[in-house]
């Protein structure tokens, strides 16, 4: 029996990763591709097997939709699709400003609507061995950096920050209880309001704290996590998808006149718990969800956390930079 027939609405870079991963699913099928350029968007409907439409009037037959188009479409797009009653996952962020993001989990609720959020790193199979292992964090460091790519036109903190922020919220089990950030604009291709840098520290009940880096003018792309406990600490590498845990052992002069050190350290590499995939770890869940396997209210709650944070965050910078 065929899955739920699946809509994709925007066909750039990720509309096309989602249109590819929900047509391999053996649970989904890919139902119509929504894109305003036709060239575009007949582009990869065809490649994938499903029909074009030009906007949103086109869903029907779909069972439920992904909206993968510009963060600044997600807010007007995701409530018309929960206007139909359509269960929809929606790219991160969920949208480009925190009153947007609740007004789309309120709309929602009020509907009854299943709706998730595309936070991709949950589905990492890095990102939940490393937090299977975990068992008493106090201290988690982040980066996020990335060469430039000008189709991106939103900030860091909501295009990239937002990621190793869930991350932080999950491993520390708490919202933060301060939230203290600087931002940095340096390209002269993004827009004025559009941060390029963003480093961020939160405090955490019981002295814990977490050090997020994002940045889109690296030179190279890095995906990094260090979860430190007071007896050891464990580094992830979500590009590899992989986990070392490192726990000093001993240290001393390597030579008489000290110039030199020696460090007695135990490496572990776990193994790790494939899930596949990310993108298509995330649409099995997404397809659960339509199914009733999992649980939407759980699902609606687990979308604003980060968004919070990372709207505090930019609270945080605009405060510092006028100062």
């Amino acid at each position: 029996m065929p899955g739920p027939a699946i809509a994709v609405v925007g066909a750039g870079a990720m509309g096309a990763l989602h249109a590819r991963v929900i047509q391999s699913s053996p649970r989904a099928e890919l139902a119509v591709v929504v894109e305003p350029a036709e060239a575009v968007g007949r582009a990869v409907a065809e490649r994938f097997g499903a029909r074009w439409a030009p906007d949103l009037s086109g869903l029907d037959g779909a069972d439920a939709v992904v909206v993968a188009a510009a963060t600044s479409a997600h807010h007007p797009i995701a409530l018309e699709v929960i206007g139909a009653g359509l269960p929809l996952l929606v790219e991160k962020p969920l949208a480009d400003s925190l009153a947007d993001s609740e007004a789309i989990v309120a709309a929602a609720a009020a509907a009854d609507v299943p709706i998730m959020c595309g936070l991709l790193e949950r589905y990492n199979s890095a990102v939940a061995t490393a937090a299977r292992l975990t068992r008493d964090p106090v201290h988690v460091n982040a980066q996020r950096h990335s060469p430039y790519a000008p189709r991106i036109r939103t900030g860091v903190a909501w295009d990239l920050l937002v990621h190793d922020v869930d991350i932080a919220l999950g491993l520390l089990g708490d919202q933060p209880s301060s939230v203290a950030a600087q931002f940095g604009h340096f390209h002269p291709s993004s827009a004025s309001d559009a941060e390029d840098v963003a480093e961020v520290q939160l405090g955490f009940p019981g002295g814990r704290l977490a050090a997020l880096s994002a940045s889109r003018i690296g030179q190279r792309k890095v995906r990094s996590v260090t979860i430190t406990e007071v007896d050891r600490a464990i580094e992830v590498d979500l590009l590899r998808q992989a986990v070392t845990i490192y726990r000093h052992v001993a240290g001393e002069a390597a030579t008489d006149d000290g110039l030199g050190y020696r460090q007695q350290t135990v490496i572990e590499i776990p193994m790790i718990a494939p899930l596949g995939e990310p993108l298509a770890a995330q649409l099995a869940h997404f397809v659960d969800l339509l199914e009733g396997a999992a649980d939407p209210a759980a699902e609606r709650a687990a979308i604003l956390p980060a968004h919070r944070v990372v709207a505090r965050a930019v609270e945080s910078a605009a405060a510092s930079a006028r100062r």
